[in-house]
């Protein structure tokens, strides 16, 4: 059973990998416009360089010789060449990489630490007002956009108070004397973002560990604890939060893809130079 089990899912995932194909080529191709139309209208282009053009991308031929061009392509791991870029999509990517994967990896560390420790203390305090200040902060930031905090963030720190920089991620044009003083610089430009991403998640982090904490506390097994004279720290320690834990734990594994949708956003919006930032220019460029 475990190996017919193993191919129908691998059935399944090829499958559903195929449709994602699909939904990409025939999305991206509904979009107005494409590169050619934007340099038709320089007036110094010539028709001759737009057909060379064309038929270097492979846009002169038939939309369904493109998608199996386009997925001959795909597995042989060649993504193709950037029209804005004039590279090879993989090294453009892999350019963006390191900004995008340092500014998810701290801020989805920092949400589910905080994340969990806020929603610990308003299960411990439920029905108090540590509980309810805790559970209203958390709903409210859990209700706000990631574009509309990012860009209220900007307005109050950037523009009224100039702690912090509007866009980027070093300062253009700096030559640093030391290693630390590059990553001072760095950390400038690095705080907005991530506070913005900390923020928007950490509410659901919170919420989640209360109402699973909430359950927990209310099991025979921690009343059992409590009646054979366990501190009430070491009850939590011990019994409550690791069985809290599981439902988390999960809820954060999952929500890697959605932080990363958030992560197009914030850095759309603070210029920062990650993979959400190329999205953004390329959709923008027809690329």
């Amino acid at each position: 059973m475990s190996a017919q089990y193993a191919i129908k899912r691998l059935f399944y995932a090829v499958i559903t990998i195929f449709f994602v194909i699909m939904f990409n080529y025939v999305l991206f191709r509904m979009l107005p416009g494409d590169p050619l139309t934007m340099l038709s209208r320089n007036p110094r282009i010539t028709p001759e360089a737009l057909d060379s053009i064309r038929s270097l991308y492979g846009l002169d031929l038939p939309w369904y010789e493109q998608f199996f061009v386009y997925v001959s392509n795909l597995l042989h791991g060649d993504l193709g060449l950037s029209f804005m870029y004039r590279a090879p999509v993989t090294d453009v990517i892999l350019s963006r990489l390191g900004p995008t994967v340092s500014l998810l990896l701290v801020s989805g560390i920092l949400a589910v630490v905080v994340g969990i420790a806020v929603g610990t203390i308003a299960a411990w305090k439920r029905g108090k007002k540590a509980d309810l200040g805790v559970m209203s902060f958390s709903l409210i930031l859990y209700s706000m956009p990631t574009f509309w905090l990012g860009m209220l963030m900007v307005v109050l720190f950037s523009v009224n108070l100039r702690l912090f920089p509007t866009g980027g991620m070093l300062t253009p044009g700096m030559h640093y004397a030391t290693f630390g003083l590059m990553m001072q610089d760095f950390a400038r430009y690095f705080f907005l973002p991530c506070a913005v991403l900390v923020l928007n998640y950490i509410a659901e982090f919170a919420i989640i560990m209360r109402n699973t904490l909430t359950d927990v506390l209310s099991e025979d097994y921690i009343l059992t604890a409590k009646a054979k004279g366990f501190k009430d720290s070491y009850v939590l320690r011990i019994h409550a939060f690791p069985n809290a834990m599981l439902p988390v734990m999960t809820l954060a594994m999952m929500h890697l893809g959605f932080v990363v949708a958030g992560a197009i956003e914030i850095e759309t919006i603070f210029s920062w130079p990650g993979i959400g930032r190329l999205m953004y220019e390329a959709i923008h460029a027809r690329d």
